[in-house]
């Protein structure tokens, strides 16, 4: 495992993961996996697609976890004030 991925679900992080976290994590796996730290320009499109489906992926797995023991919090209460 890719030890730059970290793990992005509560209690790991106290809050729900950023865009930036979500996408770095995407990034180091499609990374990890093809063996390219930088695809050649023949490979850009098909590497950033790559990045793109595991990022939405990994938003959908996020978003529907149910961690025992978190406390369910309501969506006004999580927002900032």
């Amino acid at each position: 495992m890719c030890r730059s991925i970290k793990t992005l679900r509560p209690p790991a992080i106290p809050e729900k993961a950023t865009e930036e976290e979500i996408h770095a994590a995407a990034l180091q796996y499609v990374r990890k996996v093809s063996g390219f730290r930088a695809p050649a320009a023949h490979n850009q499109e098909v590497f950033d697609a790559a990045v793109d489906a595991v990022a939405e992926a990994t938003r959908d797995l996020l978003d529907g976890l149910r961690v025992r023991g978190a406390a369910a919090v309501p969506a006004a209460a999580a927002a900032p004030a």
